[in-house]
């Protein structure tokens, strides 16, 4: 989905590049033609999906062995870095054999992440 959107946008600047005449309105039209299509394809929307996975596959295991760091909707977000690095970085988790993630889960991981980092800088 992210590499689909990075295309869109690429596309979209070119055009508006190539069709502008020394006048900074195609920019502001950029920004909001990914507003719509950020909107459509609930890019935003990605909290849901990111506690569903972390209460299921990580959860599991931090109510018993780390109970500090037990994921709810409302301290999900200051632990976005740490899970980052934990999962993407350092590949330490989801710790065992027996929790995996799918690709698809690992992408709605990262999508949110994304919008964390995003949503915090104001952009």
């Amino acid at each position: 989905m992210m590499v689909t959107l990075v295309k869109f946008l690429i596309g979209i600047s070119i055009a508006l590049l190539a069709n502008s005449t020394n006048t900074y309105e195609p920019i502001r039209e950029s920004s909001e033609w990914t507003e719509v299509y950020v909107s459509r394809n609930g890019i935003k929307e990605s909290k849901p999906e990111a506690f569903q996975i972390l209460n299921n596959k990580c959860n599991v295991c931090h109510r018993k062995r780390n109970k500090r760091r037990v994921f709810t909707t409302e301290n999900m977000n200051t632990w976005a870095n740490d899970i980052y690095t934990q999962v993407f970085v350092k590949k330490r988790m989801p710790k065992g054999k027996k929790i995996k993630l799918t690709s698809k889960e690992y992408q709605d991981l990262l999508t949110w992440i994304s919008s964390t980092k995003t949503s915090t800088n104001g952009i």
